[in-house]
């Protein structure tokens, strides 16, 4: 919503937010004329369905977040000479699984909360990182930030995020933000590490690319293990 804000103050025009994939071409759609939602990419295009799942199947209430999946003549066949990932990502009905993380609102605006394979389970409590990466970004001192899960012996997967320091002012220390984090969210979503880094990798679409960042920072380093 930040964004878009500021590119309108900036340009005059407004981002129109939409949704799609190579598996199904366009799929949402926030409409052209009328109001928009900034931070939604808007309800499904005509003659396409949308519904969140969670992990079994099962239809997710209004609001709860799950599984996006869709169904329509925009969905593909299948994978090219891949039948077991054909079959893993379609159920009963032709409904096609994203993999994304969505939430249906009573308007029936699909709002993307994120990856389900970048889903951190820590403790048994599932956290979402985009919930947290927006509390960090408010943060004056942060330009941009990337949560993430890393292996934890106690708690499964301990949520861990890589900070882009705003330019032109004193990089925050993790533990200021880890404050600044916790008055804001519960304290099982505060990341238990927190590092400061110059940019986020990225991919050639400029998607933040966490499985580098997982790599990178998978394990404490020995001070932070002996401060445990």
């Amino acid at each position: 919503p930040a964004t878009v804000a500021a590119f309108r103050e900036r340009t005059g025009h407004a981002i129109l937010e939409r949704y799609g994939m190579s598996e199904t071409g366009m799929i949402t759609t926030n409409p052209l004329e009328g109001p928009r939602v900034p931070g939604s990419v808007g309800p499904p295009l005509e003659g396409v369905d949308v519904r969140v799942c969670d992990d079994a199947g099962g239809a997710c209430a209004a609001g709860e977040v799950g599984v996006l999946e869709v169904r329509g003549p925009n969905v593909f066949s299948g994978y090219w000479r891949l039948p077991d990932a054909t079959a893993s990502g379609f159920r009963d009905g032709g409904w096609f699984v994203t993999g994304d993380l969505a939430r249906i609102d009573e308007r029936g605006f699909v709002h993307l909360v994120g990856r389900a394979k970048d889903l951190v389970i820590t403790g048994g409590l599932n956290v979402h990182p985009k919930e947290v990466e927006a509390v960090l970004d408010a943060h004056p001192g942060v330009a941009e930030s990337a949560v993430f899960g890393v292996p934890d012996a106690d708690f499964g997967e301990a949520v861990t995020a890589a900070v882009v320091p705003a330019p032109g002012g004193p990089a925050p220390a993790p533990d200021e933000l880890a404050a600044f984090a916790r008055e804001r969210i519960a304290g099982f979503k505060v990341p238990k590490r927190i590092v400061l880094v110059d940019v986020l990798p990225r991919n050639a679409m400029g998607k933040v690319q966490k499985n580098a960042l997982r790599e990178r920072f998978g394990l404490p380093s020995d001070g932070e293990r002996a401060s445990r």
